[in-house]
């Protein structure tokens, strides 16, 4: 079997300077074709599930689910991950059901759409490092607030997003309180804010440095070079899928997500997680529209899912080869959550602070 926590398979990444994308999931189609296109290129996986996909498809499907495809695919490692996590029942139970990794997003109160204080969140984090610790599963924080710099608000995604507008201050993770806030929480990975949001429609205009800041990425990094950063709402949106979609008899208006060469650029700053979910579903539901209109006496789910898996497998086989995935899955020799929580107790896994202060200009 090949069931990986986060922690062990972004130490992997780092080592060898690669990002993992961690894909959404809801159902047994999308699972199904992320798993293939990591088999085809020997990429280790990410598979994420926000709250609102546990309620849709229920704890127990999930489960089973993620137990079938590590048995179907058992040469790839497979990190199954609980997104945005609103408080400690949420991670514990997700742990409970067989997740080896989650995201404590303390960024926001327990109802998912209020920002939250600093002292929150380092609280309510490592309150969840604890608990996942001991039994050896790993934790993603996030600090800042995810939104858009444009017009100062997020996007609501399953019911998780703040509400109402934030200041700019909050929409950029501080460096400075980025080094405090790894080490009083002690977190594996770290989500930090710069400009991207959940959906579709991150961007009016092709970003610049103005409305995706990814010097903060750059200064983070340099400032915590030993810690693991993820970007959130991180789809690229492609203009084929838009264009596909809407040719189709789709309304979608003219968007733009965070180019890939902006990710590439991350990943040479540290991130080694970033969070795909806008694009898989416009792939598949691109196909979905296709197949609708040009056979419109289909009636048979299987002619409309089958494309669209496919669809959303080469998306995903892009992905892993963009980032530099594709190739490590069988270089990895998974550790078990047992020996994980071991090194956890022992102090082997503390975070290894290195903060520096900024170079004068």
């Amino acid at each position: 079997m090949a069931r990986i926590t986060l922690r062990q398979l972004l130490d992997h990444a780092a080592s060898h300077g690669y990002a993992v994308p961690a894909f959404n999931i809801n159902n047994m189609e999308q699972g199904i074709a992320i798993m293939q296109a990591a088999a085809e290129v020997d990429a280790p996986v990410i598979m994420q599930a926000s709250r609102g996909a546990r309620s849709y498809a229920g704890d127990l499907m999930l489960s089973h689910m993620i137990d079938a495809l590590e048995r179907t695919y058992p040469d790839i490692p497979l990190c199954m991950h609980q997104d945005h996590g609103n408080d400690e029942a949420t991670c514990a139970s997700a742990i409970a059901h067989g997740f080896t990794s989650v995201m404590m997003d303390g960024s926001l109160k327990a109802d998912a759409k209020t920002a939250a204080d600093y002292d929150y969140n380092v609280a309510i984090t490592r309150r969840v490092v604890d608990l996942a610790h001991w039994v050896g599963a790993s934790v993603e924080g996030e600090l800042g607030v995810l939104g858009s710099l444009e017009h100062g608000g997020g996007e609501q995604e399953d019911g998780h997003g703040v509400e109402g507008k934030v200041s700019h201050d909050q929409l950029l993770t501080d460096p400075d309180q980025a080094v405090d806030f790894v080490r009083a929480t002690k977190v594996d990975a770290l989500a930090i804010a710069m400009g991207t949001s959940h959906g579709a429609y991150k961007f009016s205009r092709k970003p610049d440095g103005d409305i995706l800041a990814m010097r903060v990425v750059e200064e983070i990094h340099r400032r915590l070079p030993n810690t693991h950063l993820v970007m959130h709402g991180s789809s690229s949106v492609p203009q084929p899928l838009q264009d596909m979609f809407n040719q189709f008899g789709g309304e979608m208006p003219q968007t733009w997500g965070v180019p890939v060469e902006e990710i590439v650029r991350g990943i040479k700053s540290g991130v080694r997680k970033v969070n795909i979910d806008t694009d898989c579903r416009l792939a598949m539901t691109a196909v979905f529209r296709k197949v609708a209109a040009q056979s419109r006496n289909e009636f048979d789910p299987r002619k409309f899912l089958k494309p669209a898996m496919d669809a959303m497998r080469e998306l995903c086989r892009e992905r892993f080869e963009q980032f530099g995935t594709a190739g490590h899955a069988s270089k990895i020799k998974v550790v078990p959550l047992s020996e994980m929580a071991r090194r956890y107790r022992a102090g082997e896994l503390d975070p290894r602070i290195d903060a520096r202060e900024p170079v004068a200009a």
